[in-house]
């Protein structure tokens, strides 16, 4: 039997198609530009040409991803400015901008002001929307529609269940965009200014990490040619991390944003030692800039010697004391170290020039810039303001205990002193033993040396795991930017976590920065997350635990074992239902849980491995959990996870990460005691 010509769901699919045809055009009109007369020589070809194929790929149509996944119907015609030239009252809202051949817009990027109300409208305020139109797809097919009559008061408010749906979709591969199930008080974190930093505090599964990356597209969609000059950075907590989040933005359109971690950032050495706690406490501290700056400015000398200056027959003398006098000048500046002491030659050549017009010369600037490559000026720049080397400055510091005593002293005790110091002192920079806070140090001394370029915006997930010095190294990104710091206190796991956000921001730099808490719980199954919240008064009092507000409960189970079997068999019960499964596991335990599913013939991935149709399992450590979500989850041995860690609260805090990694589905084993702090309150 044919459809019906008048049926909506075959109109849409129409337009569907229609979108789908118009977008190949524009990709094809783009592929077709002939640049060849436009170009005035071969730097010119080239980077016209880079910026065909990055525009050819953004607007590349992934098949299973929907063009579309909304419909608004206003009741009056929004302006034409914020319609992107679009006439009448409906649009279709989708990944990005799609005009046909006469430049109408047949979908309206989700970014875009008239999009807005998809996200915000309410039946308290409608924002003039009469029909809110939402779409479900099957892959890249669009299956289904629901409809939201806004204006009309006899329509009670009811929950999508296609954006329930959307929400609670089993997951396989990497993580996706949530650009068709943004609740508003996200919205609002997204689409706020450029100029000001936010910071998102948010419990597991509330979308921080979604948010800060589409607040990312929004920005390069808004300021695009400004943040084009000035750069896009998202940094997360390892590899891992960025793996799972990498086709977010790509499928938004966005192909330029840079993507590391803190130690790629500070990658100046090697890293090939690791510290203890302690010496990893302290060597995070925001003290250590202090003594990195005491450090560094104790290589200034003043002059006792007057530099003389041979021009010709003439002898040109600048005394001790004006020379003092220049370089306390330079220091009182506080500018970069590197820059006074390039500036340093030319103040000094600027005083003999001084004295030749006062003799009746006129020497031009040529001159000036000879005087200061004199060998007798570059003698007396090199004794007073000598040229360092930071990776050197931070090895002494860390190897000999008097220049360490010397500069640290009435900012770290003894015992700090101690902490810091390598028992064995390094001979050079290539052999020392260096660490990832060492590296971080070996990163602030350059910065006080020559300034680190700043980037327009720059995302830091996962930040309540970093240390002052970390913040520091990540703000000296983007001091003449922006900044969206996600994180969530409850789930720092380091010695050194953050605390206090106030106190986080201000260690990077970005003090007036907004503070959003994000506490509506749309991944994590009601009863996980209330299990997982039983842990918040004993690491993070005061934090208020995440309400899920998702209809579907998920499946929650506590079972205890006797042996490593039955964890094995627990991740083959979570493997029959459709999408991913993590084993998440002590580090210690990885090893012969690795072996058990290998002899039961279980195939499974680490962290960061693409999970297929056929490969659904992934075997985490739970030091690498943070950030990762899997459809089910089989935690094995909570007791284990917290002993694995330096002290019980770090240990408390990694559990909860790992309780909280489900979205469809936890089962706990143990077959030692569960923690106490797990008791029902």
């Amino acid at each position: 039997m044919s459809t019906p010509v008048d049926d909506p769901l075959s109109r849409e699919r129409s337009h569907l198609a229609a979108s789908r045809s118009a977008l190949r055009a524009m990709r094809e009109d783009v592929e077709a530009l002939d640049i060849s007369d436009v170009t005035a020589n071969w730097v010119n070809a080239e980077v016209l040409a880079h910026q065909i194929e990055e525009r050819v790929k953004a607007l590349a149509d992934l098949s299973d991803t929907p063009l579309f996944f909304g419909r608004l119907d206003y009741l009056h015609a929004p302006a034409r400015e914020e319609a992107e030239g679009a006439e009448g009252e409906r649009f279709y809202i989708g990944r990005r901008h799609v005009h046909d051949a006469d430049g109408d817009p047949m979908v309206i990027d989700w970014r875009a002001p008239v999009s807005q109300p998809f996200y915000r409208a309410s039946k308290k305020d409608p924002m003039d929307v009469a029909l809110r139109r939402r779409f479900g797809y099957t892959g890249g097919d669009l299956t289904a529609y629901e409809d939201e009559h806004l204006s009309d008061p006899a329509e009670a408010a009811k929950t999508s269940r296609l954006l329930q749906q959307e929400i609670e979709r089993p997951r396989v591969g990497p993580m996706r965009d949530i650009v068709a199930t943004i609740q508003p008080e996200q919205d609002e974190i997204v689409r706020s200014g450029l100029s000001g930093t936010v910071c998102v505090q948010g419990g597991p599964g509330t979308g921080k990490t979604a948010v800060g990356l589409h607040r990312v597209a929004f920005l390069l969609y808004a300021h695009r040619e400004r943040l084009a000059r000035t750069g896009t950075l998202v940094i997360g907590p390892n590899r891992s991390f960025l793996h799972y989040i990498e086709q977010v933005l790509p499928a938004l359109g966005e192909l330029t944003v840079q993507q590391a971690t803190v130690e790629d950032l500070v990658a100046h050495v090697e890293i090939k030692g690791t510290d203890d706690a302690t010496a990893a406490v302290v060597k995070g501290d925001a003290r250590m800039a202090r003594v990195l700056r005491r450090a560094l400015y104790s290589h200034v000398t003043m002059p006792t010697e007057p530099v003389v200056v041979v021009r010709g027959s003439r002898r040109w003398r600048v005394p001790a004391y004006e020379l003092e006098d220049i370089v306390r000048q330079l220091l009182d500046r506080d500018i970069r170290y590197g820059a006074a002491r390039e500036a340093l030659p030319q103040r000094v050549a600027h005083a003999v020039l001084v004295q030749m017009e006062r003799s009746g010369e006129a020497p031009d600037d040529r001159v000036q810039d000879a005087v200061a490559r004199n060998t007798a000026v570059k003698a007396a720049v090199k004794a007073v303001w000598p040229a360092v080397d930071p990776a050197k400055l931070v090895l002494r510091l860390l190897s000999d205990a008097d220049f360490l005593a010397e500069h640290a002293e009435g900012i770290l005790d003894e015992e700090e002193q101690k902490a810091v110091l390598w028992a064995k002192p390094a001979r050079s920079v290539k052999s020392a033993q260096w660490s990832a806070a060492d590296a971080v140090l070996v990163d602030e001394a350059t910065d006080l040396i020559q300034r680190t370029h700043s980037l327009g915006h720059v995302v830091l997930d996962e930040a309540q795991d970093l240390s002052p010095m970390q913040y520091r190294a990540v703000g000296r990104r983007c001091t003449t930017g922006s900044a969206t710091v996600l994180g969530d206190l409850a789930q720092g796991t380091t010695p050194w976590a953050t605390r206090d956000w106030q106190e986080a921001l201000a260690h990077l730099g970005k003090r007036d920065a907004v503070i959003e808490e994000l506490t509506a719980g749309f991944r994590v199954p009601t009863d996980v997350i209330a299990y997982a919240s039983r842990l918040l008064p004993h690491i993070a009092p005061g934090l208020t635990p995440v309400v899920s507000i998702r209809e579907n409960p998920g499946h929650f189970e506590v079972r205890n074992v006797t042996a490593t079997a039955d964890v094995v068999g627990a991740c083959r019960e979570s493997l029959r239902h459709e999408g991913s499964t993590g084993l998440i596991a002590a580090d210690a335990r990885v090893p012969e849980l690795a072996r058990a599913l290998t002899e039961a013939g279980i195939p499974y991935l680490g962290p960061g491995e693409e999970t297929t149709r056929e490969t659904r399992l992934t075997l985490v450590p739970a030091s690498l959990a943070k950030g990762l979500e899997y459809d089910y989850v089989v935690l094995d041995e909570p007791r284990a996870v917290v002993d694995g860690e330096p002290d019980e609260r770090t240990g408390l805090r990694r559990l909860y990460v790992a309780l909280t990694r489900a979205v469809s589905g936890l089962i706990v084993t143990h077959a030692a005691g569960l923690p106490p702090q797990l008791a029902s309150p």
